[in-house]
């Protein structure tokens, strides 16, 4: 009886999770039926015409459709690899400090970024990089003419990407950092007594002993590969960077809210969430192969 009586303090912790679970996550999904009709406000989702396939060949037919899903692999994959790769490099030199309290100092200031939405972020970001924006005022310092960065289809990319980055790599180095924490202290003392170096220890010691944490944040992040970033994109860009800029999400909710086409914007979201479906599940059975990681 005391089991039981435990047990039900759990059902009920429970049960506001899963209320809010059904009602904003398995409820919306009814609207999938949208992306195989012709629908009509009007006639809601049970009078609109059934039309089967119809919205998902018009899509693939659009020129519009091939360039998001270009642009947001593209961006998605940059934004990957550098959340990756930025974060462990940075982690490998802060641990190489021996001041603990500037440690901490770096630690807390490359951290606070994350804490800020992207509304004030792109608001920052469009001043520093106005016409007469600091990064402008360098570099007509050095005779270099003003550039309108975020009306530069080429650049816009790559500004999205170095400003997620730049956003997220003091929370991703804080994970490296916890990993290197895990290491033993007595193999860097076996390899100093071995004549080891410290780039040496680095190679011998460091990496292999954070090597599984990589790995899996590498392998999972593989079920974010159409995830670009929405708030980020929508708050940033403009008509003059659709081409390089415009991603899956943005392109959904203009076709979507903007344009009114209900049934093709759902094709596409419903398009992107089944390959991203697809994704995590390839990605979870890598990270269990690769890093030992599983959840159930």
């Amino acid at each position: 009886m005391k089991t039981r009586a435990f047990e039900k303090h759990y059902y009920l912790m429970l049960l506001p999770g899963l209320i809010w679970l059904v009602l904003f996550n398995m409820v919306p999904m009814v609207g999938i039926v949208m992306a195989f009709q012709d629908f009509n406000p009007g006639l809601g989702i049970f009078g609109s015409e059934w039309i089967g396939l119809e919205n998902f060949e018009f899509m693939f037919l659009l020129g519009d459709s091939k360039t998001v899903l270009y642009n947001t692999v593209f961006i998605a994959v940059l934004k990957i690899a550098g959340n990756l790769l930025v974060p462990l490099v940075f982690a490998l030199m802060l641990n190489e400090l021996r001041l603990q309290v500037v440690k901490r100092w770096v630690q807390t200031v490359v951290y606070l970024p994350h804490f800020l939405s992207w509304v004030i972020l792109s608001g920052i970001l469009l001043d520093v990089f106005a016409l007469k924006g600091p990064v402008n005022q360098l570099l007509s310092a050095f005779g270099v003419e003003p550039i309108l960065f975020f009306a530069r289809a080429e650049l816009f990319p790559y500004i999205i990407v170095g400003s997620d980055v730049w956003k997220e790599f003091g929370f991703n180095t804080i994970i490296y950092l916890a990993a290197l924490t895990a290491i033993n202290p007595s193999l860097y003392e076996a390899a100093a007594m071995d004549g080891a170096r410290r780039l040496q220890r680095l190679w011998h010691v460091t990496l292999p002993g954070i090597s599984t944490t990589v790995v899996l944040l590498a392998v999972l992040s593989l079920g974010n590969v159409l995830n670009a970033g929405f708030d980020q994109v929508f708050n940033l860009y403009n008509p003059l960077v659709y081409s390089t800029g415009d991603i899956i999400d943005t392109w959904v909710y203009r076709a979507g809210l903007v344009n009114l086409q209900f049934s093709l914007a759902t094709a596409m979201g419903l398009l992107k969430s089944v390959v991203s479906f697809v994704l995590i599940v390839i990605s979870y059975m890598l990270a269990s192969k690769f890093a030992n990681y599983r959840i159930f």
